[in-house]
C-alpha cells in the first residue's frame, strides 16, 4: 500500500517535469499499431454487420484486458529482480497515461505562433490536435478548438486514467498503472475506431459504448471537483444540466460545460470535417471572449483538480495504513 503512494506521486512528478517525450516509445503507440493491424484484417474478412460487431468486441475486450496484463507482468517481473525497479517502471508506465502536460504542450504550441500574429501556422500546427478543418479558422474559432480541445481531454486523458490508478491502487494485487493502462487502452480504442460513420459502424460500436460507461464516473467526479473549485457549485452544476445533456456525447459535453460555465465563456458550434459541416450544441453563456488567458485558466483548473484527488488518495492511504 505504501508502494502505491509513492507510485501516484512520482508518475505525478514525471508527467509535470517530462510529460510524453518526443520519440519515446509510449503505450499508446503499440495500442495503436494493434488497432491499425486488426482493422485491417476485419475490413478484409468481415464484412456483415454482426460479424463486424462481434469483431469489435473481441478488439475491446482483448486490447483493453491485455494492456492491464501485460503491464501486471512487467511490473511483477520488475518487481522480482529489484522492489525499487517496480516502483520506477510502474511510475513511468503510470506517468505515460496521464496526458495533463501534454495537454498544456498542444495548447501553446498553437498559442505561440497565434499571438505573435502568425494565423496561418497557428491553423497548420492545431490541425495536428484536432480532426476539424482547420485552413479557413479565425482567430476566435482556433481559440475555441483549443479550449474545446484542453477541456474535453481534461477528463478522458487526465481525470479518468487518475481515477482509475486510484481504485487499482486500492485492488490487492493489481496495482495502479495495470488499471490505468486498461483505460488508456478503452480510449485510445474509442478515438480510433469509435465512430458512426463508416467503415468502424458496427466494428467500434462496442469500444465507443464502452469508453462512455468508463468514463461516466470519473467525468462526473470531475464536473463536482470542478465546481466546488470555482466556488459557484450550483451554478456550474446547473449549466451542466442545462447544455451538457445535449451533446451526444454522455462526457465531453459534461467536461467542456464546466468550463465553460467556470470561465464565463461560450464553447460549441459549427465545426467542419473534410468539408461536411457538423453542428454541436452551444455549451455555456457567451459572458467573456476566449483569449490564451482563458485557457490558460482552464490548465490551472485541470492541475489544480488533479492535485486534489490526488491529495485525497494520499489521504486515504494514510489512514487506511494507520488503522
Amino acid at each position: 500500500m505504501t508502494n502505491n503512494i509513492y507510485i501516484l506521486i512520482f508518475a505525478a512528478i514525471l508527467d509535470y517535469i517530462i510529460g510524453d517525450p518526443w520519440g519515446w516509445p509510449h503505450p499508446v503507440q503499440v495500442m495503436g499499431w494493434g488497432i491499425s493491424l486488426f482493422t485491417k484484417v476485419a475490413g478484409k474478412y468481415f464484412h456483415h454487420s454482426l460479424s463486424q460487431r462481434i469483431a469489435g468486441i473481441f478488439l475491446s475486450i482483448v486490447l483493453i484486458i491485455g494492456s492491464a496484463v501485460v503491464g501486471w507482468l512487467i511490473i511483477y517481473i520488475a518487481r522480482w529482480l529489484h522492489p525499487v525497479l517496480a516502483i520506477v517502471l510502474e511510475s513511468i508506465i503510470l506517468a505515460s497515461c496521464f496526458a495533463l502536460k501534454s495537454l498544456r504542450i498542444a495548447a501553446i504550441n498553437v498559442l505561440k505562433p497565434l499571438t505573435a500574429g502568425n494565423l496561418t501556422e497557428a491553423r497548420d500546427t492545431l490541425s495536428n490536435y484536432v480532426g476539424r478543418d482547420t485552413k479557413d479558422l479565425s482567430e476566435a474559432e482556433v481559440l475555441r478548438a483549443i479550449l474545446e480541445t484542453v477541456t474535453e481531454n481534461a477528463t478522458d486523458g487526465v481525470m479518468a486514467p487518475l481515477f482509475y490508478a486510484i481504485v487499482g491502487a486500492f485492488i490487492p494485487f493489481v496495482g495502479a498503472a495495470p488499471l490505468a493502462l486498461a483505460y488508456k487502452a478503452s480510449s485510445t480504442l474509442d478515438s480510433m475506431v469509435g465512430y458512426k460513420e463508416a467503415p468502424y459502424t458496427y466494428l467500434g460500436w462496442f469500444s465507443a459504448r464502452l469508453e462512455d460507461y468508463l468514463t461516466w464516473v470519473p467525468c462526473r467526479l470531475t464536473v463536482i471537483t470542478l465546481a466546488l473549485l470555482s466556488g459557484k457549485p450550483l451554478h456550474v452544476w446547473h449549466i451542466c444540466s442545462r447544455d451538457g445533456v445535449k451533446d451526444p456525447s454522455p462526457n465531453s459535453g459534461w467536461s467542456e460545460c464546466a468550463y465553460a460555465a467556470i470561465l464565463g465563456v461560450q464553447m460549441g458550434g459549427t465545426n467542419w470535417y473534410r468539408g461536411v459541416a457538423k453542428h454541436k450544441p452551444l455549451l455555456g453563456d457567451d459572458i467573456y471572449p476566449i483569449t490564451p488567458d482563458t485557457i490558460e485558466s482552464a490548465l490551472q483548473l485541470t492541475r489544480y483538480c488533479f492535485l486534489i484527488w490526488l491529495g485525497v488518495a494520499i489521504a486515504i492511504f494514510l489512514i487506511h495504513l494507520n488503522r
